[in-house]
């Protein structure tokens, strides 16, 4: 098998620890351009992100309830993002998918591959007991009318970044300085919330490394 065909049979996961999100961002363009130049196979980071709210591509849809001056009281790290969607917030507890993923090499679209995200984070959540489901037009996961997960991509010559961010046992206070992703009245909920079972990280990131292998691996 020539090296460049094991290579895209490949996935390297990679469990990052709980780390700022500027640090997080220069790695994932790092990769992404290691990715691009088939110097590494795909890989997912998992992380936990100090606070920080991040601001996306579409400026309709970031929203801030704070000040910058406030967030920095709170100790809460403000950054603008090229990706998808709108105003979102991350803090410890909150588990981080980042795919940097040649998605033609996998055989999927940008459509298709961000169904796989949704996917995935399904059968996350069904497995600790929490019932989610899409909602048309309105990337991300929604436990009723609450949502659970927010889903933000970029892809760049076939190579996707940042991701997928699921709620699990944060403190959602952070939340109440935002409007996530634009869209007023959304109340967020997480795992613990929903579930009263405070589940940790670790166990979940053995969870959804076995799903990103199961969903994200060229077969």
């Amino acid at each position: 098998m020539s090296n460049k065909h094991k290579e895209q049979q490949e996935l390297e996961i990679r469990d990052c620890g709980v780390m700022a999100y500027g640090k997080t961002l220069h790695l994932q363009r790092e990769l992404v351009r290691q990715r691009i130049d088939e110097r590494i196979a795909d890989t997912i980071l998992l992380v936990e992100h100090e606070p920080v709210i991040t601001l996306g591509i579409r400026k309709t849809e970031n929203k801030l309830l704070s000040t910058k001056d406030d967030l920095k009281e709170k100790g809460i790290e403000l950054h603008s993002v090229k990706r998808g969607g709108g105003t979102t917030a991350h803090n410890p507890g909150q588990i981080v998918i980042y795919p940097i993923l040649n998605i033609k090499t996998i055989g999927l679209g940008v459509g298709d591959y961000v169904r796989r995200l949704e996917a995935i984070g399904i059968e996350l959540l069904g497995e600790l007991g929490v019932k989610s489901e899409r909602k048309k037009g309105l990337p991300g996961l929604w436990v009723g009318e609450k949502k659970i997960a927010s889903i933000g991509v970029k892809i760049r010559k076939y190579v996707s970044f940042h991701g997928m961010a699921i709620n699990i046992n944060n403190d959602l206070g952070i939340f109440e300085n935002i409007v996530p992703c634009g869209l007023d009245g959304v109340v967020i909920t997480n795992v613990l919330k929903e579930t009263g079972n405070d589940v940790s990280i670790d166990e979940i990131k053995a969870k959804l490394t076995k799903l990103c292998r199961e969903h994200l691996l060229k077969k």
